[in-house]
């Protein structure tokens, strides 16, 4: 064992334990690392980085991990540089989160500190994917976007992806001054949550209406669409965020066969029908295969989590398997 590693994890656990604001489930998980050194030092010895993307990490109590009061702490960060940052921007942020194990807490802990930090919070009322968060930056006008989501990482993570008023991921010189405001948050007792709860307002179905709108606008051949609008599509959300929008959107474009795998439909944080949710690799897309084959489709397509990332595979047609 690393004595200085031990020494520094211990350290930083104790002043865990002697806060008023830690919970007691939390108190607890960390008096029985205390008997384990090992685990003591992976969860305490490091902080958990803040990059240019935000944070993501294995879920669970510590400095290191993904839990509510690094999210807490992370977004006083973020509010205290966009108050200084943007003076004369609307406090305005947009909130979203996917179907990972712990997203909604950490979507409302990250609500709490921004309204009690003044701002006026837009957050969906379920999941939704990482495009129409972007999309509600910009049309309501946010100085910032914050989505939950681990992307297409194994189910023990989680993250938090932080955007600009562009509805794209804060660039330079922004991301590096949103990295030294959080590493400054050096407590809870920083934090301010629990105040102005009033300033959050939820986002329902109507709200994708607006997106659906947008987005069909987009469809640059709809006349091609028209002519082969019986193409049988087979689409799987990975037990994530595309299944909210995915499947309409193609419906409204003109598509009028798309089938889902309805065993990946099921919005779940372990991902039970999958090793990891990243449609990039091709044993995600397995069950998605083997049902296109079973109904003669012409495209497996699949989304991540967040629905911003996608796999596709095409039929070779004498021999109907798909690449």
């Amino acid at each position: 064992m690393n004595n200085e590693r031990y020494n520094v994890a211990l350290s930083k656990a104790q002043q865990w334990l002697q806060s008023n604001l830690m919970d007691a489930k939390s108190k607890e998980i960390i008096q029985q690392m205390l008997h384990n050194p090992d685990e003591l030092i992976d969860a305490f010895y490091e902080n958990l980085e803040f990059g240019t993307g935000g944070l993501r990490g294995i879920m669970g109590v510590g400095t290191n991990r993904m839990n509510i009061y690094i999210v807490q702490m992370a977004t006083q960060g973020l509010c205290n540089y966009l108050l200084k940052a943007f003076p004369n921007e609307p406090k305005k942020i947009a909130i979203s989160y996917d179907s990972r194990n712990n997203s909604k807490l950490f979507a409302h802990t990250t609500a709490n500190v921004c309204a009690s930090n003044g701002f006026e919070v837009f957050m969906f009322d379920d999941i939704r994917p990482t495009p129409e968060l972007s999309y509600a930056v910009r049309k309501l006008k946010c100085v910032s976007g914050i989505m939950i989501t681990a992307s297409h990482n194994p189910k023990e993570y989680n993250g938090y992806k932080a955007y600009g008023n562009d509805g794209g991921q804060f660039i330079s010189p922004h991301d590096k001054n949103i990295i030294n405001e959080v590493k400054a948050i050096q407590s809870f007792e920083e934090v301010k949550i629990n105040q102005h709860q009033e300033n959050i307002h939820i986002l329902d179905h109507s709200f994708d209406e607006l997106y659906f709108n947008e987005v069909t606008k987009f469809c640059l051949q709809p006349a091609i669409i028209k002519k082969h609008s019986n193409l049988t599509f087979v689409y799987t959300p990975l037990h994530g965020t595309g299944i909210k929008l995915v499947p309409e959107a193609l419906k409204r474009i003109g598509f009028t066969n798309v089938q889902i795998v309805e065993e990946q439909a099921i919005m779940d944080g372990n991902f039970p029908t999958v090793k990891s949710p990243n449609p990039e690799e091709k044993s995600a897309l397995e069950m998605a295969i083997f049902k296109a084959q079973q109904i003669n489709a012409d495209l497996v397509f699949a989304t991540d989590p967040d629905a911003d990332r996608v796999g596709m595979q095409l039929k070779i047609q004498k021999t109907n398997s798909f690449y």
